[in-house]
């Protein structure tokens, strides 16, 4: 189910365990995320022209995405840096 949130979309999945996943195509945010220490469960680049990150959702993944897009979550600006990177590598790789 694809949802606006603060006028981003994100996507509520559920896996095969039954349990719930937050995805989203936003970088920033994904870094963000990662950051805050959500487990990125992967990046779907089934299509050809953006890739979408999938995280697990432990319940309070709305709150730190709330958080990030009104500017009011705090992480490390190295590790969001690193994260960037990280994610550019997962982005590029195969």
């Amino acid at each position: 189910m694809t949802r606006p949130f603060n006028d981003h979309s994100f996507e509520t999945l559920s896996d095969q365990e039954g349990g719930n996943q937050f995805a989203t195509f936003d970088l920033g945010c994904s870094a963000a995320l990662v950051s805050a220490g959500f487990a990125l469960v992967k990046v779907d680049k089934s299509n050809p022209r953006k890739a979408q990150f999938v995280f697990t959702d432990t319940g309070s993944i709305a709150e730190t995405i709330e958080q990030y897009w009104s500017d009011q979550l705090t992480v490390n600006a190295r590790t969001y840096f690193d994260n960037i990177k990280m994610l550019k590598n997962r982005l590029y790789s195969q």
